[in-house]
């Protein structure tokens, strides 16, 4: 199940968070090449001065995104979907691009766990939720 997390140090609107949340499972589920309804989303929102960056001036806008997924996908497909989500935060919450910063962990697919069954490790175009285990 992955579990994708966005800091940002700012408030958004609920119709921006809603489409934010909305957008990730899209792509998520286009780029990484899986169904959606396994995919955990948080978005914490914090005040100014509450995350640094290094390259970033203090109070800047910030994003620090902590993408927890299953292994098995390339480098490409992982920079694909790093790459989406800075157009994302940059087009939806106003944040500068050079002001992101996203770092993926990789898990075994029995590391994330419904009520009804842990994950299998991912293939191409899989629905985790379709199959029992």
């Amino acid at each position: 199940m992955p579990h994708l997390q966005f800091e940002i140090n700012r408030k958004v609107s609920p119709e921006i968070k809603e489409k934010f949340i909305s957008s990730v499972l899209k792509i998520f589920g286009d780029v990484m090449q899986t169904d959606t309804s396994h995919i955990a989303v948080s978005l914490r929102e914090h005040d100014d001065g509450n995350l640094s960056l290094g390259r970033a001036n203090y109070q800047d806008p910030i994003c620090l995104m902590n993408l927890d997924v299953r292994g098995g996908r390339e480098i490409e497909k992982r920079r694909q979907l790093a790459t989406a989500y800075f157009i994302l935060v940059n087009t939806l919450f106003k944040i500068g691009k050079d002001n992101q910063y996203v770092t993926f962990t990789e898990h075994k697919g029995e590391d994330f766990h419904l009520i009804e069954k842990y994950l299998d490790d991912w293939v191409a175009n899989d629905k985790p939720l379709s199959d029992k285990t």
